[in-house]
């Protein structure tokens, strides 16, 4: 088996760039490390997302700390700021965007088992306290991670990362 080499994965590089982008909007909510942070902004870039809003406390690129783990995913992820995450959610929903949280509720969905709409707006938020309950209560809809050990939760980018990629395979279908 022979690894990919550096200057074939330039061509792929350069085909991908041509690929549609996912109809998946990502909202970043409070997220305090700016190494998860980046991971989430390479994952995006990974998964094809079309838009990712930073908001409240999350830190913005350029930083070099994001730079470090976003490997200049930064720079090909469209991402915008805005303090008031009420306002991306009003125009994510007047869009025709789902509103769905990545968050442990009393009505969650596995995630493997969320049916999502055409287009979607997923919420994540703080790595300690998750969405907080204003911004939860303004969604769709809620899904979840189903834990198999005695922790509650797996790190932020983590979950993203899990449930980003089965929305992917979702929605792509």
């Amino acid at each position: 088996m022979r690894k990919i080499s550096h200057a074939e994965n330039l061509v792929r590089q350069q085909q991908r760039r041509r690929l549609p982008r996912l109809p998946l909007t990502v909202v970043l909510n409070n997220i305090r490390s700016l190494h998860n942070v980046g991971s989430i902004l390479r994952t995006c870039d990974g998964v094809g997302v079309e838009k990712v809003w930073i908001c409240g406390i999350t830190g913005c690129p350029p930083n070099n700390q994001i730079h470090k783990t976003a490997l200049g995913a930064e720079d090909s992820v469209d991402w915008e700021y805005a303090e008031d995450i009420s306002r991306v959610i009003a125009d994510c929903r007047s869009r025709g965007e789902q509103i769905v949280v990545l968050e442990q509720t009393e009505t969650s969905v596995a995630h493997d088992e969320f049916q999502p709409g055409k287009k979607v707006c997923l919420i994540i938020g703080n790595e300690v306290e998750g969405v907080q309950q204003e911004v939860a209560d303004l969604g769709d809809a809620s899904v979840e991670i189903e834990m198999a050990g005695v922790k509650n939760s797996l790190n932020v980018a983590v979950a993203f990362g899990v449930v980003a990629y089965q929305l992917r395979m979702r929605m792509k279908s």
